[in-house]
C-alpha cells in the first residue's frame, strides 16, 4: 500500500467520523427539528475556523454486544474555533450515535478540551443533546460526569463557561450546566429533569410531559435554571454568539470594547421616564434604553424573577453589568429569587472585570410568612456578600426609593460601592414616609381632632425631613446628587475615573457565601 492509499484511507475514515450515526439517524434528528451536532458547531462558530480534535477515539467497552457496535467519534465532537474573530473550544455531542450517551471515552475527549480551553484562557461552550449515561458501561460513565464537573468547577471564574441545551439533559448530566456560567435553551425540543417523567409517575403517582417538567419555560420562568431561550436553534446559537461579545476571553483580561456611534451624552428625556409619585409604577428598561449605547442591553434571565432586571450593555464601547430593581413587578421588591438571581449575575460580573452598575429604586424585602419560611434571610445575604466580595468598579444610582436593608444590600457605600449618585427626587429612609410617620407620631394622629388630615402632614413632615437624598448626601452616603439628564455623563465619568482600580482583600482560601 503506497502513501497515496494511506491518504486515502485516512479520509474514508475522516468520511465515516462526520456522518456519525448514518444519513437514516440525520434524518430523524430533522425530523424532530432539531440539527446535528456539525451543523450546530458551523452556526455558532465563524465560517471555516472549526479544527476538530480526537476524531477517532472510539469506547472499549464489549459487554452486552458493545464490541459489535460502532460509535464514530464516541458520539461527541469536540475542537475549536472563533467567534467574532476570537478563539473558543467547545463539544457537541451527537444524539444520532449512542444516543449522544455518555461513556468513558465520550466523557475523555470533553475533559481534554476542557483543559485545552483552560491552559489557553479560552471560553469553553457545550452543546449538550443526550440520552444521559451509557449504560452499557457502567460505573466508568459515571466517573466520566464525575471529571466533567470536577472541570466545571476549578475553571469557574476563571474563563467563561456556557451551556447549550438543545435535547434532553438528563440524569446526572444536568449539573454540569448547572455548574456553568450561562445555560441556553431551546423551546419545545430541549429539557433538563434529574428524574424524567416516567420514574416520577413510577415513585410518586404524578403524571407530566417532559416539556413541562423540564422544558425551556419551566427552566427560563419557574426554576431559574436557565438563563435564555429561543424558538430555534438558530436563534438559540446566535445569541449565544453575542453574549461572548460581551465576555473577556479569561479572568485575567477586560471585556473587548465596541465602536461607539457618536452621539450626545446628555438625555433630556430621562426626566419623563419615572413618574414623581413614588409609588406609581414604570419599566426600568426604559431607563436603561437612555442610559446604555443603542441597543446594546442583553438581558439575562428576562423571564424568571421579574421584579429585578440583570443583563449587560456597552456604555461608550465598555462592556457593563447592569443590576435594577423593576418597579412594575412586586414594586421592585427583594424577595428570594431575585436575590438568587442578583447575587450570581453580580459574582459573574466580578469574576470576570465587568463594572457593575446599580439603578436603584426598592421599597425593602418582599413580607411575609412564605418568603420567611422559605428563607429570605439566608438569600438576601447573599446580595449583600456578592456585592462585599466585588472588587470590579460598583456604581449605584437612586432613581426614587431606597428604603430599610434593601437600600444598604443594594451597593450602598457602606459595602463598598465606588460612587453613589441620587436623583433630587429620591427619597433615602429607613421605611416609606407612610410607615414611619404611622410609627413616629401614632399618637399624635390618634388624639388628634382628624386623625387623617394630622397623618397626612406628618407624612408630609417626615418626607421633607428625611426621604429626600441631600440627608444621606450630608453624610457621605450619597456622593452627588445629580441632574437625571445627566446620568449617561455622569456614569461615563465614573468608569473612566475607575478604570484601573485595584482592592486587595484579606489572604483567605475562599469565602463562604450563604448558599
Amino acid at each position: 500500500m503506497d502513501i497515496y492509499e494511506k491518504i486515502n484511507e485516512l479520509y474514508d475514515k475522516r468520511r465515516e467520523v462526520e456522518l456519525g450515526g448514518g444519513d437514516e439517524r440525520i434524518e430523524k434528528q430533522h425530523e424532530k427539528g432539531k440539527l446535528t451536532a456539525r451543523e450546530r458547531i458551523e452556526l455558532l462558530v465563524d465560517k471555516g475556523t472549526f479544527v476538530e480534535l480526537n476524531p477517532f477515539i472510539e469506547h472499549r467497552t464489549t459487554d452486552f454486544g458493545m464490541d459489535e457496535q460502532k460509535g464514530p467519534g464516541e458520539g461527541v465532537v469536540t475542537g475549536y474555533g472563533k467567534v467574532n474573530g476570537r478563539p473558543i473550544y467547545l463539544f457537541s455531542q451527537d444524539f444520532t450515535v449512542f444516543g449522544g450517551a455518555l461513556g468513558e471515552m465520550h466523557a475523555k475527549k470533553i475533559a481534554a478540551v476542557m483543559d485545552l480551553a483552560a491552559k489557553n484562557g479560552t471560553p469553553f461552550v457545550g452543546l449538550n443533546d443526550s440520552g444521559g449515561a451509557r449504560i452499557q458501561e457502567g460505573v466508568v460513565s459515571l466517573d466520566g460526569y464525575g471529571h466533567i464537573f470536577y472541570r466545571n468547577s476549578i475553571y469557574s471564574g476563571v474563563i467563561p463557561q456556557i451551556s447549550v441545551i438543545m435535547g434532553p439533559c438528563a440524569g446526572g448530566a444536568v449539573y454540569s450546566p448547572a455548574i456553568t456560567d450561562f445555560v441556553f435553551m431551546v423551546e419545545k425540543t430541549s429539557q433538563m429533569f434529574i428524574t424524567g417523567p416516567k420514574v416520577i409517575e413510577t415513585v410518586t403517582g404524578e403524571k407530566i410531559s417532559a416539556e413541562d417538567l423540564g422544558g425551556a419555560n419551566v427552566h427560563n420562568t419557574i426554576s431559574g435554571n436557565a438563563h435564555f431561550s429561543g424558538a430555534t436553534e438558530e436563534q438559540v446559537l446566535k445569541q449565544v454568539r453575542r453574549l461572548l461579545s460581551y465576555l473577556p476571553q479569561n479572568n485575567q483580561e477586560m471585556p473587548p470594547l465596541a465602536a461607539v456611534e457618536e452621539s450626545g451624552d446628555y438625555r433630556p428625556d430621562l426626566t419623563d421616564v419615572i413618574p414623581f409619585d413614588a409609588v406609581r409604577p414604570y419599566d426600568v428598561r426604559n431607563v436603561i434604553e437612555q442610559v446604555v449605547d443603542r441597543e446594546s442591553f442583553m438581558e439575562i434571565h428576562k423571564d424568571f424573577a421579574k421584579n429585578i432586571v440583570v443583563g449587560f450593555a456597552r456604555i461608550k464601547g465598555e462592556t457593563v453589568g447592569l443590576v435594577c430593581n423593576q418597579p412594575k413587578v412586586m414594586a421592585g421588591g427583594l424577595d428570594i429569587d431575585s436575590s438568587d438571581k442578583a447575587a450570581r449575575f453580580i459574582r459573574t460580573c466580578d469574576s470576570f472585570n465587568i463594572p457593575i452598575i446599580t439603578f436603584e429604586d426598592v421599597t425593602g424585602f418582599f413580607p411575609g410568612v412564605k418568603q420567611e419560611h422559605g428563607g429570605i434571610i439566608r438569600h438576601g445575604a447573599k446580595i449583600l456578600y456578592a456585592y462585599s466580595e466585588a472588587t470590579v468598579p460598583k456604581l449605584t444610582v437612586i432613581l426614587r426609593k431606597a428604603y430599610g436593608g434593601a437600600y444598604v444590600a443594594l451597593n450602598s457605600k457602606s459595602i463598598g460601592a465606588d460612587l453613589v449618585f441620587a436623583w433630587p427626587n429620591a427619597e433615602i429612609a429607613v421605611m416609606g414616609p407612610q410607615g414611619a410617620a404611622n410609627i413616629i407620631f401614632a399618637k399624635e394622629i390618634q388624639n388628634s381632632e382628624n386623625p387623617e388630615r394630622t397623618r397626612q402632614q406628618k407624612i408630609e413632615e417626615y418626607r421633607d425631613k428625611f426621604a429626600n437624598p441631600y440627608v444621606a448626601a450630608s453624610r457621605g452616603m450619597v456622593d452627588d446628587v445629580i441632574d437625571p439628564r445627566e446620568t449617561r455623563i455622569k456614569i461615563i465619568q465614573a468608569l473612566e475615573m475607575l478604570r484601573n482600580k485595584k482592592e486587595l482583600r484579606p489572604y483567605k482560601k475562599h469565602g463562604n457565601i450563604p448558599l
